[in-house]
Parts: C-alpha cells; sequence; structure tokens
C-alpha cells in the first residue's frame, strides 16, 4: 500500500461528506497519542496561545523537577526528554514566536538547574538550541527580534 501525498489527501476530504469528517478525526486520534494531542491542541487551545505557551513552561518544569542528576547519562537522557517534549509542543503550534519563546524558556530552566561546562554532550545541545533560537529569531518581526534579542544575549 501506498501512502498519498498530502494534495491527494486534501482533494479527497473535500469529497467527504461533512457528516462523516468527525468520524475520520476520531478514527485518527485512536492509533497515536501525537494525533490526539495535535486535535486537542487545535480543537481547544490554538485561540489562547499566551494560555498554551503557560501550560508548556508548566510542563517543562515538570520535566526539570523529574531530572534525574545521579550520572551524566541520565541528566543528557532526562534533557533529551524535555527537549523532545519541547519540540513537539513547538510543532503542535507552528507559530515561529512560540517556538522562540518556548525555546529560550527552555535554555533559561537548563542553564539554570544543569552544569553542562564540564560536559561537552550537555554543552553540544544548549548550543544547539541557541543558534536554533538566533535562526528562528532571524524570521520575526523587528519588535519581536529586539524583544527576545535581550533574552538571546543573556543566555550566551
Amino acid at each position: 500500500m501506498t501512502t498519498a501525498s498530502l494534495s491527494e489527501l486534501r482533494r479527497a476530504l473535500k469529497n467527504v461528506p461533512s457528516g462523516d469528517l468527525p468520524d475520520l478525526c476520531i478514527r485518527l486520534a485512536r492509533y497515536k497519542k501525537e494525533n490526539k494531542e495535535l486535535l486537542s491542541y487545535l480543537l481547544f487551545e490554538v485561540d489562547d496561545e499566551p494560555e498554551y505557551i503557560k501550560g508548556v513552561k508548566t510542563e517543562i518544569d515538570e520535566h526539570f523537577r523529574e531530572l534525574t542528576r545521579s550520572t551524566p547519562y541520565m541528566t543528557k537522557k532526562g534533557i533529551r526528554k524535555a527537549l523532545t517534549f519541547t519540540n513537539q509542543k513547538i510543532r503542535y503550534s507552528g507559530q515561529k514566536r512560540t517556538e522562540v519563546e518556548l525555546l529560550i524558556y527552555f535554555c533559561k530552566k537548563f542553564r539554570k538547574e544543569i552544569s553542562f561546562r564540564n560536559n561537552v554532550t550537555l554543552k553540544n545541545i544548549y548550543l544547539r538550541q541557541i543558534q536554533r533560537i538566533k535562526k528562528t529569531l532571524a524570521t520575526l518581526h523587528e519588535d519581536l527580534q529586539f524583544d527576545f534579542g535581550e533574552d538571546v544575549k543573556l543566555l550566551e
């Protein structure tokens, strides 16, 4: 079985009767947790982005609280898990401003909670996120660049 392209799926969805569309969405959400989370975001949280960001920041705090610091390996594993979670929530939103805000918050928590100066892997994870913030920041409006630019300078 070959997977249809996005444009083919779009055309096919236009031909689906409107009564069958909710059933298709529920069936899709049943198979993967990510699909269910994305559908929840699109239905309930897309209209209130600041509240969504606030909730994600709370969950990032929770990830850092649960972080195991017994060995560098476990710390690295926990950081990657928190970063994966953050990236997933950024993907759901799809907004560059949300991406920059959440990554800056992640980096602030990272810098505050973790001593990574002696660990090359953790340092590289941190520096990659700073580069990603700068790259995304360049695509935002000048006012937002200035506002977030101050935060980025503090992270360097």
